[in-house]
């Protein structure tokens, strides 16, 4: 895994002149994002060694370098999911490579499913903790001390000082926001009643696809993270109805707006 992340670290740095200190991940609600980046370089995935390709609608393929909030940003436009069939390692792969890139701190976004009956649909959720209900681990197997301990600290997953900022950009701006758990399962499948049902009793109060590897990972090599989603249908009872991946975007596209607006202001006010 090392010489992987070491070949692809290096292929990178030779197709540009630019060294990242903020990592983005462009999932669902944050994909037009790209469009206030001053984008200085871009890298389709497929020519990357080593890189998985998103297959999944909605998720371009590419890292795009570029100028954000007068802060160096690297922004993966797609991500990867386990449901695609990628392993674990291979979901996070990039995060490793990112890491070597030089960011100091991980932004993420997601599309999910609200079961606290106070959310509404095209609310945004600053994620305060997760569940990891994936049955899997990207830390499993052979540890390398090169990319953090084999026993990482999980108490403080998500940055408190960027949720208190995130917090307090959200109010400013008027935007509905929510402070919540975010329970990560396999997928593809949407929720049953019931499942959704037992992530409520767990703590949950969104449930989605993605994220929680991501931040495993990071956190296991020390960067910091921020995580938003944004509540794209409602798994409370009585509220639960039919959803397609097509209502899911078309929701998240709604409220895209208000949370590229917080993203940006945000990074714009981090010191790093």
């Amino acid at each position: 895994m090392l010489e992987k992340i070491k070949q692809t670290t290096d292929y990178i740095q030779k197709q540009i002149d630019f060294a990242p200190e903020i990592g983005i991940i462009l999932g669902t609600g944050l994909g037009n994002l790209s469009s206030e980046i001053d984008i200085q370089f871009t890298i389709p995935y497929k020519s990357i060694p080593n890189f998985p390709v998103s297959t999944v609608e909605g998720h371009s393929g590419q890292l795009i370098f570029g100028i954000l909030g007068n802060k160096k940003v690297v922004a993966m436009q797609g991500r990867f999911h386990y449901y695609e069939g990628y392993t674990m390692k291979e979901v996070t792969f990039p995060i490793r490579v990112l890491k070597m890139l030089g960011i100091k701190l991980l932004i993420l976004s997601n599309a999910s499913g609200g079961m606290n009956p106070d959310f509404k649909i095209g609310d945004m959720m600053i994620i305060t903790d997760h569940i990891n209900m994936m049955g899997d681990n990207p830390l499993l197997g052979k540890n390398y001390d090169e990319l953090g301990p084999r026993f990482p600290d999980m108490h403080i997953p998500y940055d408190k000082e960027l949720i208190a900022k995130g917090i307090e950009i959200s109010k400013k701006h008027d935007v509905n926001y929510q402070l919540g758990v975010y329970v990560a399962v396999t997928g593809p499948t949407y929720e049953t009643p019931a499942e959704y049902k037992l992530y409520r009793i767990l703590g949950g109060d969104a449930v989605g696809m993605s994220t929680v590897p991501e931040v495993i990972v990071a956190r296991q090599m020390d960067i910091p993270c921020f995580a938003v989603s944004v509540i794209t249908d409602l798994g409370v009872e009585g509220k639960i109805m039919e959803i397609s991946h097509q209502e899911v975007i078309k929701a998240a596209k709604a409220t895209e707006p208000k949370m590229t607006q917080v993203i940006k202001e945000l990074i714009a006010t981090i010191n790093l």
